[in-house]
């Protein structure tokens, strides 16, 4: 039966107090939604997904989704039960057999979920994820308890929540636009929704706090991977000379295929050997005439597309520029900010540095400039 899915990010989060709405949060340097989409992707039973946006955020969404089997984003509105309707009516052109409805502020779904919701849709037209309420529950006012409210039976609902297409797709057509809960439709209607365990680390992010638990529990995941890269680029007259991204005043600068950015060289190279994924000669074969003169910005982006593309997060990266010209000190904050600003990493997890060889050797001779590079990058184990 085939499975699509519905990511909701059409709220604005005004509760969790940033200046852009949570689900674009970076959470180890990637959105905040992007993780929900691969958590719904993860179990492989999922066809496409259809993230339901604000209006006018559909491009934004579409570019922190790409690579991802994702449709179209379409604009949301002004309620939940409005914006899953539109998601829904989207879905209709072409209807899957079976919907899920998630929360793109929900960047971890634990493993299993998709698979226990999908098999109880052989039996309901609805089933939910919830875990049991086990906190003592009290009704307040004003500062004041007014009651104790009896927990027994109570469960917590997350998402995402699976329903057979039609089913969910009536419902909505016949609600009255302001239901909250999806599974609350098919309840109205007089349909069974069935309950799957779900999972204390099936966490929505509504306030800063819930969004360090998240991190917490994914850096917990991760296991440290180290890698070093070097490189060497001969000077010469008339070439222009930039080092990790910052193009500086020279009569002289370095020669190659690509504009033989030598730092950029060997973090790039270092990157790949964390990952374990060749050189950057691999990638980029200097063989291959598209390369000639590129800029090598382009490298180490592809280089941070493979962290994120394995689910890892750079750890801090460490430059060190070898030559006795030009002075490096005075460029050093402009390529830490140019280098974070390429591998979507905090400036201050990137160091940029110089040596001389103390006049010996080629670089003492002012004949090359050579660099080397060692990074930290935190991958899941396994992957």
């Amino acid at each position: 039966m085939t499975m699509d899915a519905l990511l909701m990010a059409a709220g604005a989060g005004s509760r969790f107090g940033a200046p852009v709405a949570k689900q674009y949060l970076s959470l180890l340097g990637r959105p905040v939604m992007r993780h929900a989409a691969e958590a719904l992707l993860r179990e492989g039973l999922v066809r496409r997904i259809l993230p339901v946006v604000g209006a006018g955020d559909e491009a934004r969404v579409a570019a922190l989704l790409e690579g991802l089997p994702i449709m179209p984003p379409v604009a949301g509105g002004t309620t939940r039960a409005e914006s899953v309707r539109a998601g829904l009516e989207a879905l209709a052109a072409d209807p899957p057999r079976l919907v899920l409805v998630h929360d793109a502020a929900r960047p971890i779904i634990p493993p299993g979920t998709v698979a226990a919701l999908r098999t109880a849709l052989e039996t309901a037209p609805g089933a939910i994820p919830a875990q049991p309420v086990t906190d003592t529950l009290k009704r307040g006012a004003e500062g004041t308890i007014l009651a104790t409210v009896p927990r027994d039976g109570l469960f917590r609902a997350q998402t995402p929540q699976a329903f057979r297409f039609d089913a969910l797709l009536a419902a909505h057509r016949d609600g009255d636009g302001g239901a909250t809960d999806d599974a609350a439709l098919l309840e109205a209607d007089g349909l069974p929704v069935a309950l799957v365990p779900g999972g204390e680390v099936n966490i929505k992010i509504t306030w800063p706090e819930d969004l360090a638990r998240v991190e917490a529990h994914l850096v917990a995941r991760l296991v440290p991977r180290m890698g070093t890269g070097f490189d060497v680029h001969r000077l010469e007259l008339g070439r222009p000379l930039v080092l990790c991204g910052v193009t500086i005043a020279s009569p002289l600068g370095l020669s190659g295929h690509s504009d033989a950015d030598v730092g950029i060289h060997a973090l790039c190279d270092a990157i790949y050997g964390a990952l374990a994924e060749g050189d950057i000669g691999r990638w980029f074969p200097p063989t291959e005439a598209e390369w000639k003169d590129a800029d090598s910005a382009r490298f180490l982006r592809h280089a941070a597309g493979r962290i994120a593309a394995r689910g890892g997060v750079l750890g801090n990266a460490d430059i060190t520029l070898i030559c006795e010209r030009p002075k490096i000190a005075p460029h050093a904050e402009a390529m830490r900010a140019r280098l974070a600003d390429l591998l979507g990493a905090p400036v201050d997890a990137i160091s940029v540095k110089a040596t001389t060889t103390e006049r010996l050797g080629f670089a003492g001779r002012g004949e090359g400039i050579a660099a080397q590079a060692a990074v930290v990058v935190l991958l899941p184990y396994g992957r």
